[in-house]
């Protein structure tokens, strides 16, 4: 009787745990007729879904990655699932400086618009370095997207209202930035968390510059995503994750949800340079809302890729 309690609370638990991972819906069904939607790392997990919501409400749908052979493949699927066929792909390879401004220099000769930019990319923790000799997560997931937007963000300005989305984590509360060391990397775990908190100053830094200016910016964490990110590591750490994922993650479609409100959501506005979980405005911890760390962290980051 015992076995048979504990097996049933146990599975009431765990069919709890699902419904609680489906729960997260943007409800805003606005359309998007007319405005153009860059996406990086549109071609599979978050980023799709982003790039099939933003088609199904009628945007041009532009998805920039560096394999162009998943690019072409999720451009067809995203096209068949929306009816929408202005949905493209352009190669961008955000651990590449070069390829940065040389996909900016195309994307403004060949794009007329840029409605809403959203910084979707982004390296899990792992142990390597860019083609610029930065530590990969800081590289790709701050620096990357940081002259991205930069480089763009005449476009965006001239066609405000507009947005800018970049997507970071929670697990950006377990460190702190380190102005000796912006490239440090000896542990994986820590540079990935490090990179998060850089996109959320961005993203605070970004809308105090832009206020005025027709430009709002945001910060979301999508929760834990049931992604292809593993696919960075072993054999066995994908298979014991992919129980785990199942478990306790979220699927890409529920992961979407709040990058999506951010995207087409008329009150968020008010929160420019906020940080948001499950469709709404959350709290950040004391530390990660330094404005003067914020600005230091640009001014860095200007040096880092050169900008300034």
């Amino acid at each position: 009787m015992y076995l048979l309690c504990t097996i049933t609370a146990s599975l009431i638990s765990f069919l709890f745990l699902k419904w609680l991972k489906r729960r997260r819906f943007c409800m805003d069904v606005k359309r998007l007729d007319g405005k153009t939607v860059l996406i990086t790392g549109g071609n599979s997990g978050i980023g799709k879904e982003t790039a099939t919501a933003m088609a199904i409400r009628g945007a041009r749908v532009i998805i920039a990655c560096r394999d162009m052979e998943k690019a072409e493949k999720a451009v067809r699927e995203i096209k068949a699932t929306s009816h929408n066929l202005n949905v493209f792909h352009m190669h961008l390879d955000l651990a590449n400086m070069r390829s940065i401004r040389d996909f900016c220099k195309t994307f403004l000769q060949r794009e007329k618009r840029l409605d809403i930019l959203i910084n979707n990319a982004g390296m899990p923790s792992v142990l390597d370095w860019t083609d610029d000799s930065f530590s990969m997560c800081f590289g790709v997931n701050h620096l990357g997207h940081f002259l991205l937007t930069n480089l763009l963000l005449g476009r965006l300005k001239e066609c405000a209202p507009s947005r800018v989305i970049t997507l970071t984590c929670s697990a950006y509360k377990y460190q702190k930035l380190d102005f000796q060391d912006l490239n440090y990397n000896l542990f994986p775990f820590f540079t990935y968390c490090r990179s998060k908190l850089a996109n959320i100053y961005f993203t605070q830094e970004l809308a105090r510059m832009m206020e005025g200016k027709g430009v709002t910016a945001y910060s979301v964490h999508p929760g834990y995503v049931q992604s292809n990110w593993t696919c960075h590591y072993s054999i066995l750490f994908r298979i014991v994750m992919q129980v785990i994922m199942f478990m306790f993650f979220v699927s890409c479609e529920a992961g979407a949800q709040t990058v999506i409100h951010c995207a087409v959501a008329d009150e968020v506005t008010a929160h420019s340079g906020g940080y948001f979980v499950d469709c709404q405005c959350a709290s950040l911890r004391p530390f990660a809302k330094d404005a003067g760390v914020a600005r230091k962290l640009w001014e860095a980051s200007e040096r880092m890729v050169k900008l300034a």
